[in-house]
């Protein structure tokens, strides 16, 4: 009967150690290719921030629309059709950013989404969303491209009415400025009734002092956040998962070798 345990205890932890093994091993596979993401998007960003600038107009081939070039563009601020996108902190000041369409043709209602910088959120009672900087006349905005506005994790609402969704048709006069956690290109120029092109240009500072942003309302903050690419890291806890891997087989290989080793141990007189 004591064999029988030992017998189950030696199967069972075999097995335990098996998996712990395939997990660590797989888990070191996972944290290399995070390292190779990252590497891969630092080359991205290197790559588009060496090519020449880009105009922007209507007629701009997506093919010219890579991630990071440098990109100016002319045209007049759509400003009833400003989004606040929630969450979004600076130095761990909560804030929103500001997005709003500046319209570069009006015949083709062809417009590009500009995100135009940070600005902080009210938090004391009584307090209202800041004055957003509305220049008028046509303006040229400069800074890079984005392949889409960065997203945060959202939650699903349990609700049906989620306070956070954007309008069906935008301007909205039930909500003058909206706020929403994510903005998706597509649906925006649905309910704008706009042609975007398929990109989002984050803009510098520079143009926003060209722009004169500071001159018509609260300045806004346009230090973006950029990608995590420390790659180094991912490895060194790649290089921990396929330690403990190697523990787990290790102890596996000791344990095969030490049943082994009783069952070809010649029997005592």
């Amino acid at each position: 009967m004591a064999r029988t345990h030992t017998g189950f205890r030696i199967i069972a932890a075999l097995i335990l150690l098996g998996i712990m093994a395939v997990v660590f091993a797989s888990l070191g596979n996972w944290q290399l290719d995070r390292a190779g993401q990252r590497e891969a998007i630092k080359a991205a960003i290197q790559a588009g921030r060496s090519t020449a600038a880009l105009h922007l107009d209507a007629s701009t081939p997506a093919t010219e629309l890579v991630p990071w070039r440098p990109a100016s563009a002319q045209g007049v601020w759509l400003h009833p059709l400003t989004v606040l996108l929630e969450n979004r902190n600076y130095q761990g000041r909560p804030g929103y950013w500001v997005a709003t369409p500046l319209l570069v043709d009006e015949a083709s209602n062809s417009a590009i989404l500009v995100l135009r910088g940070w600005m902080a959120r009210p938090m004391r009672p009584g307090e209202t969303v800041p004055v957003i900087p509305a220049p008028a006349g046509p303006q040229t905005v400069s800074g890079q491209l984005l392949e889409r506005v960065p997203r945060l994790f959202e939650l699903m609402s349990l609700s049906q009415d989620d306070a956070s969704q954007l309008p069906s048709a935008l301007p909205d006069t039930t909500t003058p400025v909206p706020k929403v956690q994510n903005l998706d290109i597509e649906a925006y120029g649905k309910a704008a009734g706009l042609n975007f092109l398929p990109t989002v240009l984050a803009q510098s500072a520079e143009s926003s002092a060209l722009a004169a942003d500071v001159q018509s309302g609260t300045p806004l903050l346009q230090e973006w956040p950029e990608p995590s690419l420390d790659s180094d890291k991912n490895r060194g806890y790649a290089l921990q998962w396929f330690g403990f891997a190697a523990i787990a087989a290790g102890a596996w290989l000791v344990i095969v070798w030490r049943v082994l080793r009783r069952k070809i141990k010649p029997p005592t007189l």
